[in-house]
Order: C-alpha cells, then structure tokens, then sequence
C-alpha cells in the first residue's frame, strides 16, 4: 500500500513537472513570436509574392506559381477574414502598408509558425519520454532568431513547417499507440491516423518539398509494420489489418484531401489573369474573361486567318515577335523571335499561301490550310515574315536561328514552311486547337521549337526559340488558339475547354516544371546547401531603415553541427559494442535516472532525428534548380531535435564515472549552463528579428559590431 502511494505521488510529481515546462516553454513562445509582430509596417521581402497571391484569391484572378495552393488559400482566407479587401499591389520590398488591413494575415501565419514549438515538445516527449531531452531540443529551437525571423511574415514557410510539425507528432504518436498493442480498427487509433494523413496531404498541398515528410512517415511506418511483424506472440493477421488501415488513411485519404484542395484552387480562381498564358487552350477556355472563354472561333484553319500559335511544351508560351533585332555577334541582325508565355498582340500571325498557291475552297470561298501545306507567317505587328537561315541560335550553337525577316510581307525562300500534322496525313484539314502541328522549313530541313531556355536581358528574358534539324523534337509541336477569320462559320471553344481531371493533371507538369526552371533574379541572395549547416550568409527581408535580417542564432546553429558529427561517432561506437557483447554472450547494462527511458530509447529517438534531418537535408545537392537560405529550416528543426537528446545522452553516460551525488551536481550544472548559454545567445541576436537601427556591423560607431562573428554576415 506504501508503495502504491509512493508511485502515485512521484508520478503526480512528474506530471506537474511536465505541465509546468511546456507552460514554461508556450509562454517564451508567446512573448518572442508576437512582440513586435506587425513591424516594420511594410512589405517585408517575399511578402510581395504571397500577399499578392493572397488578392488575387480573393478577387477570383488566376495566376501561375510554382507551389501547390494551400497555404497561399489559407493566408487569403486569413486575409478576408479580417477586412483585406485585396486591392494592395505589393509590388515590391519596402512598400508601407498605408492603411491595408495586413494584420490579419501576418498574424495567422505568426500563430502557425508559434505552433511549432509546442507540436515540437509533444513530438519530442512521444520519441523519447524524457522531459529533459524535450526541454532542450524545444528550447534550441525557440531560442534560434532565424527561425523566429522566418516564422512571423505572410510566408508559406510557417504553414509547411507547422503542418510538417504536425506530420511529425502525428506519425509518433501513431507509434506510441502501435507499441502500446492498440487495436488498428480502434476508434482511437483511426483518429490519430487521418489526422496523421490529414496533416500529410497538407503539407503536400503548401510546398512539393513537403514530400520528403512523406518519405519520412512512410519510412516509420515501415518500421512499425515490422515491429509488430517481429513478435512472434502476435498472429500475421494484426499486422495486416495495420497494413490495411494504414494504406486507407496514410495513402487514399491524403490524396483525396489533396485533390480536394486543387478543385477549390480551381473553382475559386475562375477569372482570367497573368498567368493564363502557361495552360493549355482548353484550360483557358475555362476562365471568365479569357479571349477563348464563350468564345467562338472557325473549326479549321483558312490562308489569311489571324492566328496565334501556342506551343505544346508544358508550360510553352505562345510563338511571339516584336520590334527589336538580335543585337550584334547573336547571328544576325534581324527581328527576334521568342515565345511568350502571356497574351499580348505580338503573339499574333497571319497566315500567307506561298507563291499564291492554296488549299482546296471551302464555305465562302476560303482556301484551307492543309497538312503538307507550304505558307509563309507574316508577323502581323511588323509585317515581318518568320524565317531561318544557316546561322546558330543564340543559345543552342546545334540548332538554327529563327527571326523576323523581310518589309510588308515580303521576303525570300528562306520564308516558306511546310505544316504538318503530328499523327495525320497530307491532306488533312488542320483545326482550331485540336491539331498538333509541326513546321518545317523548306530548304533546312528543321523543325521551329522552343528551347525553354530564357534569353537575356536583350531578349526580354522570353524563351528561345530555334529551328531542329532533328524532327522528332518532342517541343516542336504547336496548335493554334485564336483564329480571326469572318469567312468560316464558327464554333464555341466550349467544345475544347478541359476538364477538372485534365486541368488537375496540366497544373502540376506546370508546376514541376516552374519548379525545375527557377533561376535567381538579378542581384537576388541566393546560396548553396554547403552554406546552410554552417550559418554562412544570411538574408535580408527588410533593408530599409528598420532592418531585419535572416540568420540563424550561431550557437544554436553550430552546436547542431557539432551534434550531428557526435551522433555518428556515438553510433559507431555502439554498434561495435553491440556487437561485441553480443560475440561474448554479454549484455549491455542501460543507463537512467527516472527520467523517461534509458539509452537505448534515446539512441533511437536520435537516429530517426537524423534520418529526418538528412531526408530534409541531402536531396538539395542534386537538384538544379535555385536555392536559398530558408530552404534548409525544415532539416533545423530535426537537428535541433538531436542536439536536445543527444546532450541528454551524453551528460547521463558522463554520470557513470562519477560518485551519485557529483554526477547529479554536474548533470544539473551542464543542463543549466545549455539552457543559460541558448537564453543568453538569443538575447543577443535578437535584433536580427525584432528589427536593427544605425550602422551596419562593419561601419563605424555600430551597435551590432560585435555579433559579426563571421565576415560574410552582412547585417
């Protein structure tokens, strides 16, 4: 009976610990995350990107982005909700907010961002059961100003990082429930997994990168299969049963959220705007206000038809001209012809029978354009004729340059193409949108492409465009969109407007391929994955006056560093020893102090830690496209995780080889210089967050000298 109340008085013990330190850590949360939220009281770095896509959910204006929608949805229902009426422009960094009801949106993502905190001390305490080990790898991350900095602007980084965090605690949680023999079809056990499948398929649905969480659930889903797998006390039946309901509510369910967040993205956006021109012709027919929208054009093609020209690549723009030349040494000095991937008068052609010879007559008397044709197209602004010649592309030395060549129509040889139809045969009539059509010259034998490549400053930045020698050129397909022509009875695009299916389908090639494509702006920050573990460079989101820059708190930062180099060498170490006790039959005694699980736990706990930093981490050397600092702050949270049971692991393992009562004195003392040094190091760089006034670090009389511990710092 004695006995009985000891337990519960020291588990009630522990249980006001508990509460009191994720009191403790909410309440630090509270304070840094919110004072000071709405300033400076402008448009603060990408907060012109997301703010803007903000308003244009909410006047219903499609646009492209390269993110599934999400997150941008959720910052314009946060926006609506609190009285932005989304007429700001925020056209650039620096702009005063005037009167814009910003506050609703900036908080929203504040809040978001101040949830990870403690979804990360819940995730924690699910991995390790060690309140010690919880507190600090919370408070390295409470105490990182970079991530306080990142997590208070109407961003999506804040959604991502809170639903990942959500993922996080969720699939541990998952997990505990396994390991504690709960039944798979229980209601509680399916709770936990569709909110585990919920907060999957949302952070799909903010950012793609969202996907290496995916990998990461999936890969501790594994794990627990084969754990329940492995004990030969439980029948095969269980684990299937936990293989079925897994595969309903960690696989159908979020793709069925996600699809579901696509078709509001799709409903909502159903006027035309900017970004019209990436689709395809039938996705454009479905949006309000789009030229091809109840539009009506000829089903076929006619010589002396007005047309514009769209190109087949995903994402391609519409085959385009203006009044410039290819400046000198870019082949030669004639009109440039480009592809453009938004409407404009320029994007228009009419189409010329060569040497007055055409197709057959149709109704009125209008010649049809055939496949196997050969027609000239007359620029119809500049009356120029497209055309190639012997000289290289501007960017492609293997393909042949294309331009703008000759006065009111008139030319040479070089002028003629012969339209074929991709899968038809010579004869066939070419229609309106439907047909997938090649030209090709006729004396170069080539194919008119586009390379996707982005010309430079004197080409507008629009994308080259080249003629193939190679005709299977998989982007030398074209369709024509507008076709003005009064002698032809027309039809309604209705006929070709996508579906929901189809549209589901183009915006994500779209996407992908705007995603692989990123090139940095001119005199934009960008950096390398090398950088980011070391702190190297940070970024500026508000360069005015008041100055915020982006950096992680270098203790924090580096301390992580020098963790994830402990682990591996802590790993080593055990599993040689592993093995060895194994050799001679010996078992290896664990150490603990009460407080949760012993080292095996913990060790355990900080191997999926580095597993997660390293799945968010190590797929950003292969790829191509542009990266920045704030790329690598998902793998931070990770890594903080590790530090935080790492130290916890060691200072316990350091407790063996000193008498009881100076192994508590010195674990209690280590524990309070970690807290003390984080507190104190986030005092000091907390005017990178909170703002900076006066002199930069590396003028005179500057109140931030001292905190340039590295030269390529530039706050």
């Amino acid at each position: 009976m004695t006995e009985i109340k000891k337990n519960r008085s020291a588990s009630s013990s522990n249980n006001k610990i508990w509460w009191l330190t994720f009191g403790i850590l909410c309440g630090g949360t509270l304070l840094t995350r919110f004072y000071k939220v709405l300033e400076p009281d402008h448009v603060c770095w990408d907060e012109t990107h997301f703010g803007k896509m903000a308003s244009w959910y909410i006047n219903r204006t499609f646009f492209f982005d390269v993110h599934p929608p999400l997150g941008k949805m959720l910052i314009a229902l946060s926006g609506k909700l609190t009285g932005y009426d989304g007429k700001f422009p925020f056209e650039k960094p620096g702009d005063k907010y005037d009167g814009a009801r910003y506050e609703g949106m900036r908080i929203f993502c504040t809040t978001l961002g101040a949830l990870i905190i403690p979804l990360t001390f819940l995730t924690m305490w699910e991995m390790t059961k060690s309140i010690d080990s919880t507190f600090i790898g919370t408070l390295l991350l409470l105490c990182d100003v970079g991530f306080l900095t990142l997590n208070r602007y109407i961003l999506l980084d804040p959604i991502l990082l809170f639903f990942m965090s959500c993922s996080i605690y969720g699939v541990f949680k998952v997990r505990s429930l396994t390991d504690s023999g709960l039944e798979p079809f229980s209601t509680r056990m399916l709770c936990w997994q569709l909110y585990l499948g919920a907060s999957l398929a949302c952070t799909m649905s903010v950012k793609f990168v969202g996907l290496f969480v995916v990998l990461f659930v999936g890969l501790r889903t594994i794990a627990d299969l084969w754990n329940v797998l492995g004990d030969l006390s439980k029948p095969v039946s269980l684990t299937i049963k936990h293989l079925i309901g897994r595969s309903i509510t960690l696989i159908l369910w979020p793709i069925v959220l996600y699809v579901f967040f696509f078709w509001i993205h799709l409903t909502v956006l159903s006027k035309s705007g900017n970004g019209d021109g990436f689709y395809s012709s039938g996705f454009q027919a479905r949006l309000e206000g789009n030229s091809l929208h109840n539009a009506s054009a000829p089903r076929v093609l006619a010589y002396g038809a007005i047309i514009t020209l769209k190109n087949h690549r995903t994402g391609g723009g519409y085959l385009h001209s203006h009044h410039h030349l290819y400046p000198a040494g870019v082949g030669a000095r004639q009109q440039q012809i480009t592809t453009y991937t938004h409407k404009d008068d320029n994007n228009r052609w009419q189409v010329r029978a060569w040497g007055g010879a055409a197709g057959a007559g149709g109704a009125g008397g209008a010649a049809r354009v055939r496949s196997g044709d050969l027609l000239r197209l007359t620029h119809a602004a500049s009356a120029r004729n497209l055309h190639s010649h012997r000289e290289r592309a501007p960017l492609s030395p293997k393909l042949l340059q294309v331009t703008g060549y000759g006065e009111d129509g008139v030319g040479d040889a070089n002028d003629v193409w012969k339209v074929i139809i991709s899968g038809g045969k010579d004869g066939d009539e070419i229609q309106t949108v439907r047909s997938k059509i090649m030209f090709v010259h006729y004396l170069q034998a080539c194919a008119l492409t586009t390379t996707g490549k982005q010309l430079p400053k004197w080409g507008f930045e629009q994308q080259e465009v080249a003629c193939n020698p190679n005709l299977r050129d998989k982007n030398a397909l074209w369709n024509v969109e507008d076709n003005i022509f009064d002698q032809l009875p027309k039809m309604s695009f209705e006929v070709y407007a996508s579906g929901f299916l189809e549209r589901l389908f183009e915006s994500h090639a779209v996407m992908l391929q705007g995603n692989a494509g990123l090139k940095p702006k001119e005199g934009e920050v960008t950096s390398q994955p090398w950088q980011w573990p070391i702190n190297y460079r940070g970024q500026f989101f508000s360069g005015s006056a008041h100055r915020i820059y982006l950096l992680g708190n270098p203790v924090v930062w580096w301390a992580n560093l020098a963790f994830l180099v402990i682990f591996f060498i802590v790993f080593i170490y055990n599993s040689v020893r592993e093995k060895r006790a194994k050799a001679f039959g010996k078992k290896i005694q664990e150490t603990g102090d009460g407080d949760g699980d012993g080292d095996g736990s913990l060790l355990n706990a900080a191997g999926w830690s580095c597993a997660g930093w390293a799945l968010h981490y190590v797929p950003f050397w292969a790829m191509g496209r542009v990266l920045y600092f704030h790329h690598y702050f998902p793998a931070l949270v990770f890594s903080s995780m590790l530090t935080g049971i790492l130290t916890v692991y060691l200072l316990r393992n350091l407790r063996r080889y000193l008498s009881q009562e100076l192994g508590k004195t010195a674990y209690q003392c280590a524990m309070g210089l970690v807290i003390s040094t984080a507190v104190y190091s986030f005092y000091l760089f907390s005017p990178l967050a909170y703002g900076m006034n006066g002199p930069l670090s590396n003028e005179p009389n500057s109140t931030m000298a001292g905190l340039k511990w590295l030269e390529s710092w530039e706050f």
